[in-house]
């Protein structure tokens, strides 16, 4: 069975490990070296939570994801992407800060093996918004490469034009295109589809619980447990 959990990333080290090798083959897959939200001192980082899909029993790592909350000892990964490009990003996160912290769904990816199950294009990032309640946040951002924008727009994200150019940006490479998307209230829904916003809400309401998915290849099942230890540390 598909086990999908959450955790603080110092909390178990051999599991980021699995996260990291896995992340990293997916990205050389695609001829992509240097990416910010790869950078791996985001292990030892308290604010960072990770998002696992295992297989139950074996342990075997399908992909993963990370909600990294803003914090005065690391930097938001997509400040130090687009921050070079456009200044405006530094102010932009230092208000959602002052105004009670944001954070970043950040590192998406998922394996071969759970390619076409929905788990990297639906599941991953809905979990991603439903974990925020449990944080100290009232925002949060994520950079979207083309491919995943209507997903950020089915959770309810705006893309967020006063940045670059419309909200696009060259990156991580020259001949591709990311943008910047934000839900600036994650307690408002309103933007979200009907179906992404009644599982979130699930979700948030009974963080441990077992779904049947049903993704492009078929149904399966998850457990989902996903209730964060110290939320507030």
């Amino acid at each position: 069975m598909i086990q999908i959990r959450t955790f603080r990333a110092p909390d178990d080290p051999q599991a980021c490990e699995k996260f990291i090798v896995g992340h990293r083959k997916l990205l050389e897959i695609f001829g992509i070296t240097k990416i910010t939200s790869n950078r791996q001192d985001w292990v030892d980082d308290n604010d960072t939570i990770v998002i696992l899909v295992e297989d139950k029993d074996t342990k075997a790592v399908y992909g993963g994801a990370r909600v990294q909350v803003v914090s005065d000892k690391y930097p938001l990964p997509i400040v130090t992407a687009i921050g070079k490009y456009d200044g405006r990003i530094y102010d932009m996160i230092t208000r959602d800060k002052e105004r009670g912290g944001t954070c970043e769904i950040c590192g998406l990816w998922n394996s071969r093996e759970v390619a076409g199950m929905g788990i990297g294009s639906y599941i991953l990032s809905r979990v991603g918004v439903a974990i925020t309640k449990q944080l100290p946040v009232v925002s949060l951002f994520v950079l979207c490469a083309p491919i995943t924008v209507k997903m950020g727009l089915r959770l309810g994200c705006i893309v967020e034009k006063e940045l670059g150019n419309d909200g696009l940006f060259y990156y991580p490479k020259d001949d591709l295109v990311a943008t910047v998307m934000r839900l600036k209230d994650v307690d408002d829904l309103s933007l979200a589809t009907e179906v992404e916003r009644e599982k979130i809400l699930s979700l948030r309401r009974d963080p441990h619980q077992f779904i049947v998915e049903r993704g492009p290849k078929g149904e399966f099942e998850v457990e989902y447990n996903l209730k964060i230890p110290n939320p507030n540390l």
